[in-house]
């Protein structure tokens, strides 16, 4: 019996964040407050979601849970010696690996929710 695609996006993710963990614990064993800290910050693009349109709420929480920038970010800490950057940078993939293990997804402009995961769970079958 396959996996429905969602499932595997979700065990992907699940993988991806025990990664992500175990980078950050190697490279950064004593900053945990750190990332507890600002683990959430990318949430706060939630907060669109109360007043502004659903287009522009949609938008601007899918630049903050998407991997790009993250990745940009922590690659440019890498190659400019910024430990910063690359601290920051594995706390907000952690963030959103940790968001698509549980099924939270990138939001359509249309409505809250499905997101791109719970949609194709949405599937018969």
């Amino acid at each position: 019996m396959p996996l429905r695609p969602d499932v595997l996006l979700r065990l992907e993710a699940l993988v991806a964040l025990l990664l992500t963990l175990f980078l950050y614990g190697t490279q950064y064993p004593h900053q945990w407050l750190f990332f507890l800290a600002v683990f959430l910050l990318p949430d706060l693009s939630l907060l669109l979601y109360a007043g502004a349109p659903l287009r522009l709420a949609s938008f601007v929480y899918n630049l903050a849970h998407s991997l790009v920038f993250p990745l940009a970010l922590g690659l440019s800490g890498l190659l400019a010696a910024r430990p910063l950057a690359t601290q920051l940078a594995l706390v907000w993939a952690a963030h959103i690996f940790f968001d698509r293990a549980l099924g939270f997804g990138l939001k359509f402009p249309q409505a809250f929710k499905p997101t791109h995961i719970q949609s194709a769970a949405s599937f018969p079958g």
